[in-house]
């Protein structure tokens, strides 16, 4: 007695799109850089591909007057042609593929909102079809920016009336900052020596330090120096306030900052 078996065919897998693009992130603010890695494939099993390029283009709009190329590992060169962005990857055989990774910058004028990213594999003996991509969201630059400071004493020798302070202010972003003032108030006793870059108000006892500008994730500092005179014996506060910015600041904790120096004689001091 026979036994007749029947076997399903193994069903062919799928050959891969000739481009995938895979977009990180996908919401992206003015003024900063995202990266798009482009596969292309060559699906024609007869021709091999000459010139190859990895190409992206915006569907509503021009994708070169929104961003700027900034670089493009996996490509012998980039450029950019028109409306589109290229990465070349020179000859591609049938079933080879090659992948690009390109970065971008949003430039600081695009437009607000969403464009979706169509990207294609051409040659110049063959060009694939355009495909529709993830869509991508431009948002406006960040109106905030969380700056903090910290006030740093040092007495000017061993045997010293002098005390040198440093003021750093840094910003934790995620916004640029500009026309920031550090107002510092002298303990009592102390008098405004000098400083390449802060000014005392005359018969005040405050020091302006200014920064004209600090980028998300950038620190910057200011020095002065103070006569401590013949102080008396025991502590003296000195305090930094960050007063103004361009900006919005939505961490007011590490706004303030203050140093203490103890007198323990009138030219022995401790901070």
């Amino acid at each position: 007695m026979a036994t007749i078996m029947l076997v399903a065919p193994t069903s062919a897998l799928a050959a891969p799109p000739t481009s995938a693009v895979e977009v990180s992130p996908t919401t992206v603010q003015r003024g900063q850089t995202f990266t798009v890695t482009q596969t292309v494939y060559n699906a024609d099993a007869t021709s091999t591909i000459e010139g190859g390029k990895a190409t992206l283009y915006g569907k509503e709009s021009s994708l070169p007057g929104m961003v700027d190329l900034v670089s493009c590992p996996g490509a012998f060169a980039c450029d950019v042609l028109g409306g589109s962005i290229r990465g070349g990857v020179g000859t591609v055989t049938p079933g080879q593929s090659k992948t690009v990774v390109f970065t971008l910058r949003v430039k600081d004028d695009a437009p607000l909102g969403d464009v979706t990213l169509q990207h294609q594999f051409v040659g110049d003996n063959y060009s694939f079809e355009i495909l529709d991509g993830p869509v991508l969201t431009i948002t406006g630059t960040p109106s905030a920016a969380d700056l903090g400071v910290t006030l740093t004493a040092s007495p000017r020798g061993i045997l010293t009336s002098s005390i040198d302070y440093t003021v750093k202010v840094t910003n934790a972003g995620p916004a640029a900052a500009s026309g920031i003032r550090v107002v510092s108030t002298l303990g009592n006793g102390l008098r405004f020596t000098g400083s390449s870059v802060c000014s005392n108000p005359s018969g005040t006892k405050v020091v302006n330090c200014d920064f004209s500008s600090l980028a998300s994730g950038a620190s910057a500092t200011a020095k002065f120096s103070v006569a401590a005179g013949l102080l008396s014996v025991g502590p003296v506060k000195t305090t930094a306030k960050i007063t103004q910015s361009s900006v919005a600041d939505p961490n007011a904790a590490n706004d303030t900052a203050s140093s203490t120096c103890t007198a323990i004689t009138g030219l022995l001091l401790t901070c």
